[in-house]
């Protein structure tokens, strides 16, 4: 089946390999599992399935197992062949998975939360489990005792998590919008910056190590991307969602961000050049172009016997402007936008055309997208979501045919 796909001409979109389906419920993540054809999906119908490809093209579960709880976040090290399942309840399960993927062993179970786990993420070095939840917690536990080494409490459920191994950095995302950088000690933490920018729930966390790079997707409908280790406070703002960003992936090879949204859209954005910043809004009690009172202005209202008008804001130079100042619309991918926003009219006459030509592909997965995962290597993409469906996506033509190296056309 691959094999076939990768012959035709390149349509320089995602190519569908396979769709798997069997969860009676939405299915809360689907991992694929390095240099084999197969995926590990975990569901809200409870169970953890290993799904292999057969010599028919069709992926059947080698491995069915269903737990006491709803499962909401799975992690997995290939290397060691374990697999770690957040539930609905607060618990971490760990298994150990078989050399052909047959049969799965149970180890261990961590009381990591109070409530339902919504990330995982497992560091071999230190042997420590480290998890997120909606009882608004960030937990580090001891893979080895199966001992809790350390809470730390948000004033929001804590949505997703990314962490850098090397340096023990966590960066923890949350419901109220807001970013939290933790360094994390055997049995402390402590709060090195907080990151504020988007105005909806945080969904989705990546972090690049290699760039010092951190993207955020949230329920805003955009992406931000902050650099860490570059220009201090540098960010960027990605505007191309029409739904909730649910998960983002950056590829530092070719320097492109993958992201998806809850309506199934998927957008690959162009990284490898000189983005700029939007700019921060001003504040003015009257239009910045024609000197018009805004409505809460009353002295100048009644000195001027004029009504006071609506305060927009140019998406370019970031001044405030009434509506007749700010009449046109534009697309500007330079800084982000990549549909029209408005835009003063003066900034608009400033615009060419080349300057409206899209930095992003944006492409339709048909699915709604809770969850993504991405092997790099091989360019492969897995999506899956509340419609109980898991789809296996050929990203190369997308994301450059060099990254498909190990893809097997079995």
């Amino acid at each position: 089946m691959a094999a076939e796909i990768h012959s035709r001409p390149q349509s320089r979109r995602p190519v569908l390999l396979s769709k798997v389906e069997g969860h009676q419920d939405a299915v809360s993540a689907a991992l694929l599992i390095p240099k084999e054809d197969g995926v590990i999906t975990a569901g809200e119908d409870r169970t953890i399935r290993v799904w292999l490809k057969r010599d028919s093209g069709q992926y059947w579960p080698s491995i069915y197992h269903t737990m006491a709880s709803p499962c909401s976040a799975m992690a997995y090290h290939h290397d060691s062949r374990r697999i770690f399942v957040g539930q609905d309840n607060g618990a971490i399960m760990e298994f150990h998975i078989s050399e052909d993927f047959n049969k799965m062993n149970f180890v261990k179970t961590y009381p990591a939360h109070q409530n339902r786990v919504s990330a995982i993420t497992f560091c071999l070095a230190s042997e420590w489990l480290i998890s997120t939840g909606h009882d608004k917690c960030i937990s580090w536990m001891c893979t080895r005792s199966g001992s809790m080494l350390g809470r730390h409490y948000f004033t929001s459920w804590a949505s997703c998590l990314q962490y850098d191994h090397e340096t023990q950095h966590a960066f923890v995302g949350d419901y109220s919008g807001q970013i939290t950088l933790l360094k994390l000690e055997q049995n402390t933490c402590s709060v090195i910056t907080t990151f504020k920018g988007h105005e909806g729930s945080i969904t989705s966390l990546w972090w690049d190590p290699v760039q010092q790079l951190l993207f955020s997707g949230a329920s805003d409908h955009s992406i931000i991307m902050w650099d860490i280790g570059g220009r201090k406070g540098r960010t960027l703002l990605l505007q191309g969602h029409r739904d909730k960003v649910q998960a983002i992936c950056y590829i530092q090879l070719t320097r492109q961000l993958v992201s998806c949204s809850a309506d199934g859209g998927i957008a690959v954005w162009n990284m490898d050049i000189s983005r700029e910043e939007a700019p921060r809004w001003l504040e003015s009690d009257s239009c910045q172009k024609c000197e018009q009172p805004f409505f809460w202005n009353i002295k100048q209202m009644w000195d001027t016997k004029t009504m006071g008008l609506r305060q927009h804001h140019c998406r370019k130079c970031g001044q405030a402007v009434c509506g007749k100042c700010s009449s046109k619309r534009s697309s500007y991918p330079i800084m982000g936008f990549e549909f029209q926003v408005r835009v003063c009219d003066s900034c608009f006459e400033s615009i060419k055309d080349e300057d409206r030509t899209s930095l992003a592909t944006f492409h339709e997965g048909k699915h709604n997208i809770s969850h993504m995962s991405m092997d790099i290597s091989r360019g492969l993409m897995v999506t899956c979501g509340s419609d109980r469906i898991v789809k296996i996506w050929d990203m190369t033509p997308v994301v450059g045919c060099s990254l498909a190296t190990g893809f097997s056309s079995r």
